[in-house]
C-alpha cells in the first residue's frame, strides 16, 4: 500500500474507509486508513461524499484536538495518491469498555475547545432530505417536521460518532477518540442527543447516565433537543433501510422515528 510499511492487515471497515494496523518504517504501531472505493461516493444518507476531503479533515482535526489534550490517534501524516491514506498513531485497546463519565468528562472539554473552521451544516435542511429517503420505504411516514426554527448554531467542536466501535482503551481509561470524519463545529446539544440515540442500539458500549454525569449536564428537554434525535433516527433508520439492510433493526429504527416526532411535536405546538 505504501512502500516501508510492513506487517499490514486489515482491522475494521465501514461505509467509506478500510483500516489496516501496520508497522512504519520507525518501527512504530500504524493505522492506515484508506477509501474502499472511487473518491467521490453517494449513499441513502450522504448523496455527495468526498472520501480526499474527509482524510484531510481527519488529518487536521486529530492534529487539533491532540494537541490539547484530547485522547486521540493522532493522525502522522496524509499521503494523497492512489490510493489516498491517512497514517496515524496506533491505540491499544483490551476490549473491557472505557469508564463512561470519564468519557463525558472527555466530551465536555472537546466542547470547549477553540474549534477549528467547520460548521454543522443545515441540520433542518438534512433531516427533511434523509426523511424523503426513509419515505421510499415507509410512504405511511408523512411529511417531514419543520424545525428549522428550533434547531441552534453552536461553536463547539462536536465528534458525532461516539459509540464503542469508536473507543479504544485499556483498564477502562479512554486512551482513543476514533473516527472524526463526522466532525462539526455545531451545538454541543447536537452530540448529546447523538449519543442519546446511539446509546439505544445493542452492543452500544455507552452508559447514557454515566456518560451525562460526567459531562456534568442533566438530558436537555427542548425543541432544539428532540429536533437532533430525530436527526439521529432518521440517519439510523436509512443506515439499517439502505447502508447495511437489517429488516428487524429496521423496523426498530421506524417505530423510534415515529415515537420521537411525537415528542418533537409538542415543543413545536408549545413555540407557537
Amino acid at each position: 500500500m505504501i512502500a516501508g510499511y510492513r506487517d499490514v492487515h486489515l482491522i475494521g471497515e465501514g461505509l467509506e474507509f478500510r483500516a489496516y494496523a501496520a508497522t512504519a518504517p520507525d518501527g512504530a504501531r500504524v493505522v492506515l486508513r484508506t477509501p474502499i472505493g472511487p473518491r467521490f461516493q453517494s449513499n441513502a444518507n450522504d448523496p455527495h461524499v468526498d472520501t480526499r476531503a474527509l482524510l484531510r479533515w481527519e488529518y487536521a482535526v486529530t492534529r487539533h484536538v491532540a494537541a490539547h489534550g484530547v485522547p486521540v490517534a493522532r493522525a502522522r501524516d496524509l499521503v494523497i495518491g492512489d490510493p489516498d491514506v491517512l497514517i496515524s498513531d496506533y491505540v491499544d485497546d483490551d476490549g473491557q469498555g472505557v469508564d463512561q463519565a470519564a468519557l463525558g468528562a472527555v466530551l465536555k472539554t472537546l466542547h470547549t475547545l477553540p474549534p477549528p473552521p467547520r460548521t454543522s451544516g443545515d441540520v433542518a435542511g438534512r433531516i427533511t432530505r434523509r426523511w424523503a429517503e426513509v419515505r421510499r420505504y415507509a410512504p405511511d411516514l408523512g411529511p417531514a417536521p419543520d424545525v428549522s426554527r428550533v434547531v441552534r448554531t453552536g461553536r463547539s467542536l462536536l465528534h458525532l460518532d461516539v459509540r464503542a466501535a469508536n473507543l479504544r482503551g485499556v483498564g477502562g481509561t479512554l486512551l482513543g477518540l476514533l473516527d472524526w470524519s463526522n466532525a462539526v463545529v455545531g451545538d454541543p446539544a447536537l452530540e448529546l442527543a447523538r449519543l442519546a440515540e446511539f446509546a439505544r442500539l445493542p452492543d452500544n458500549g455507552l452508559d447514557h447516565a454515566a456518560v451525562l454525569a460526567g459531562y456534568g449536564a442533566t438530558e436537555p428537554d427542548d425543541a432544539a433537543y428532540w429536533a437532533y434525535r430525530l436527526d439521529a433516527a432518521v440517519m439510523l433508520a436509512l443506515v439499517f433501510l439502505s447502508e447495511a439492510p437489517d429488516p428487524p433493526r429496521a423496523r426498530l429504527a421506524l417505530e423510534r422515528v415515529h415515537v420521537i416526532r411525537e415528542r418533537l411535536g409538542y415543543h413545536l405546538r408549545d413555540k407557537r
